[in-house]
């Protein structure tokens, strides 16, 4: 969606998978603009929010997450967003174009106020960024935080840390006033980018039993600990791989996976969803962004005893014309040499690198292994030895 409101994608059309006349064509009736109040299972009926009730056998539950709010006055004025829906982003466009908008505030500093920084300031507006941190994407090491914060001062984007808001109200010279702790400023548009949570107000009012991650508990096949009733995508948990605990990770890929697994579940297969290795990455600018696994502090909760290194190098070989700097980490348990996580960062391969170590996440490769991995090799694509095997020896030698 940030890639929309920034006019890299043109149409809104190609944001929407397939429109609810498309599914009517092959029998599933899609109601939009259709809230569930409730859900009645002794009857075996949901009941809409203008008093229609549905009737049904099987019941899933897809309903994603809700986007969180500071809980400020004023957090609800015109012109204070929040990107979760398709419609909000459809909205913000339409805000972007019909008003004129010469600044932009994004309050918070994780994904989506790192894509959004960069859709509005290819745009051409200001764009000031309010933190509560002192760097962004909390996730990555501190080393890596520090770069995509660079990259963000270095395309024009005013990074303010260590802020809590305190209320919005309108402005003199903008629409809009942020008040912080510390000063406030004006804006003609605020972004609360602040995070989300699992939306289950309906399982919590049905009794469902959820996970210690506040998202609906299921097991391999999607279904919940009630007959007949599934979940699946940003509302459930998923069971991590490499901890070995069920785990909340709203992303649209997991999400597509759950649902094809119940639905073949519904459809009289048997299938199940095998879990996630925690694979993420995000754009900023010029700069690629990713991690995979666990971080120390989830690897110490999981159990384990962590050890790290962090290496930077050439995302190409070092024979080849032009630097492209690539930072990799690599977390492993000093007990075991069990690879249990990675993070990069670069203007290339980073995703790249991160996808690979994510098939060693996924299979329960040691560091030995990691280290002698047979990678396609190519100056314009790596050294002989790819900085995925520097790092991997490295860390090995410290344990």
């Amino acid at each position: 969606m940030p890639y929309y409101i920034g006019d890299v994608i043109k149409e809104e059309t190609r944001l929407i998978a397939r429109t609810p006349e498309k599914f009517r064509e092959t029998g599933v009736d899609v109601r939009i603009d259709s809230r569930v109040e409730e859900v009645d299972e002794k009857a075996g009926a949901v009941r809409l929010a203008d008093g229609t009730r549905l009737p049904y056998d099987i019941l899933v539950l897809g309903t994603g997450t809700t986007p969180l709010l500071p809980g400020i006055p004023g957090e609800t004025l015109e012109g204070v967003f929040t990107l979760k829906r398709f419609t909000d982003a459809v909205r913000i466009k339409a805000w972007l174009r019909e008003v004129p908008c010469r600044k932009v505030i994004i309050v918070g500093a994780g994904f989506i106020g790192m894509e959004m920084c960069e859709a509005i300031r290819n745009l051409g507006i200001e764009t000031q960024l309010f933190h509560r941190g002192t760097l962004p994407v909390n996730r990555w090491d501190p080393e890596f935080s520090q770069v995509v914060l660079e990259e963000l001062r270095r395309h024009g984007v005013d990074f303010v840390t260590d802020t809590e808001t305190r209320a919005v109200e309108a402005g003199k010279d903008h629409r809009l006033r942020l008040v912080t702790n510390h000063v406030g400023a004006e804006a003609d548009m605020i972004l609360m980018a602040v995070g989300i949570r699992p939306d289950v107000t309906l399982a919590k009012q049905m009794g469902l039993p959820l996970g210690e991650t506040g998202a609906i508990q299921v097991n391999f096949s999607q279904r919940t600990l009630r007959e007949g009733i599934y979940a699946v995508g940003d509302c459930c948990e998923s069971f991590h791989r490499v901890s070995g605990r069920w785990v909340n990770i709203p992303l649209g890929d997991i999400a597509n996976k759950q649902g094809r697994v119940a639905g073949r579940n519904i459809g009289g297969g048997d299938m199940i969803f095998p879990g996630i290795v925690g694979a993420q990455s995000f754009k900023v600018f010029d700069l690629e962004v990713a991690a995979t696994g666990l971080d120390e502090r989830e690897a110490v909760q999981s159990g384990f005893h962590p050890v790290s290194t962090l290496v930077w190098g050439n995302a190409i070989a070092g024979s080849m014309p032009g630097n492209t700097k690539l930072g990799l980490k690599l977390i492993a348990d000093r007990a075991t040499g069990k690879l249990l996580g990675a993070q990069a960062v670069g203007k290339a391969g980073a995703v790249s690198r991160i996808n690979t170590l994510s098939c060693a996440l996924w299979a329960g490769l040691t560091l030995d292994d990691v280290g002698w991995l047979d990678l396609a090799y190519a100056p314009p694509f790596s050294g002989s030895w790819d900085l995925i095997h520097v790092a991997a020896q490295t860390l090995r030698r410290q344990i």
